[in-house]
């Protein structure tokens, strides 16, 4: 995921000019995240442009940018910066490596049905309870360009319901400690905190042909980064079996080369499911409906009987479901628990098989 080629573009082509023209940015949001405790790893600052924010900084701090133009520019602004050339959608950044993230006015230039993927990889840099500092525009639109009576007519930019955003960030693992959705006219319209989260990240995108969604994480699977992870656990290898994925435990693969998107109907990790609340339940079902009415997945499935009866049908079976979620059909198949004695490999496989013919 890339930011948007005609954008690029426009900044490569303009990159002196639109420097030029930001005299005088509102910086505040760089304060804002050194004030919120930041991780001992570089804070990260992505679409950095000239290094308006890097200027304050902490020195080892890193700015990421796709725009070459932008990254020359660097050094001029803060001496002896560090400066890599990336994709905001795609960081070229060590796991679980990075204290901070200061991310202002750069995701509004991915499609919107690509944020959550941006997310999940902002996630997987970002240490266990880093924060984030995530400035984006308000507004209904998915990549309306700019026309000539902007300074830098051409770039493109994503405009985000608060709502949908609120629900993106929450199905990327991050815990939200402030949102302010601001009028119109003031700057920043859409300003998150937030804070990542021991949980696993929505593996989601478009045209996705199967929905997997587990009750919650486990803490070894969020700690593994991978749902299902345990290696007890049967949903990898019934997967395998079923043709719904070629490679093991690799959810992003699946995804992109199969379709196969997974999320969970309660973010939050736990040692066991009945540490779950029914508010938490109810919350996930409502977050959920959202997802597949805005992502439309072919077929949800959700992976365990007992989750779908606490959360929406006490009286289910396995099998397919009255109950829709976005409109889009429900399959519920028994856990692939190894402490699931009832169900056999076999049986698992042919669950999926069903799910997704």
């Amino acid at each position: 995921m890339s930011l948007d080629p005609a954008t690029a573009a426009v900044y490569q082509a303009n990159a002196r000019e639109w420097t030029k023209a930001r005299v005088g940015k509102d910086v505040s949001a760089a304060a804002r995240l050194m004030a919120r405790d930041p991780g001992e790893g570089p804070i990260l600052d992505i679409g950095c442009g000239p290094g308006y924010f890097l200027a304050e900084l902490p020195q080892g701090s890193i700015g990421l940018d796709p725009t070459v133009g932008f990254l020359e520019l660097l050094g001029d602004r803060v001496p002896g910066a560090l400066g890599v050339r990336g994709e905001a959608g795609a960081l070229p950044i060590r796991s679980a490596s990075i204290g901070g993230v200061l991310a202002n006015a750069v995701y509004q230039h991915l499609h919107r049905h690509d944020l959550p993927m941006a997310f999940a990889d902002l996630h997987r840099v970002l240490q266990l309870d880093a924060p984030a500092e995530i400035i984006i525009f308000s507004g209904d639109s998915d990549m309306v360009y700019t026309d000539a009576t902007d300074s830098f007519p051409g770039r493109g930019y994503s405009f985000w319901p608060a709502d949908r955003f609120r629900d993106v960030l929450v199905g990327a693992g991050f815990l939200i400690e402030t949102f302010e959705d601001r009028d119109a006219d003031q700057w920043p319209p859409l300003l998150a905190g937030v804070r990542r989260s021991r949980t696993l990240p929505d593996i989601v995108g478009p045209d996705m042909k199967l929905l997997v969604c587990g009750l919650n994480p486990s803490v070894y699977s969020a700690d593994v980064a991978v749902g299902f992870g345990r290696p007890g656990n049967r949903f990898w290898p019934a997967a395998l079996a079923a043709g719904l994925v070629t490679l093991d435990r690799d959810p992003r693969h699946a995804l992109v080369n199969h379709g196969v998107g997974m999320t969970d109907l309660v973010k939050r990790a736990t040692p066991r499911a009945d540490d779950l609340s029914r508010d938490e339940y109810a919350d996930g079902v409502a977050r959920l409906d959202r997802l597949c009415e805005w992502l439309e997945p072919e077929v949800i499935c959700m992976v365990g009987l007992a989750g779908w009866r606490a959360a929406v049908n006490r009286k289910a079976a396995a099998g397919w479901q009255e109950e829709t979620l976005g409109g889009r059909p429900v399959y519920v198949m028994p856990s692939t628990s190894g402490l699931n004695a009832h169900s056999s490999l076999d049986d698992l496989t042919e669950h999926l098989r069903v799910a997704t013919n």
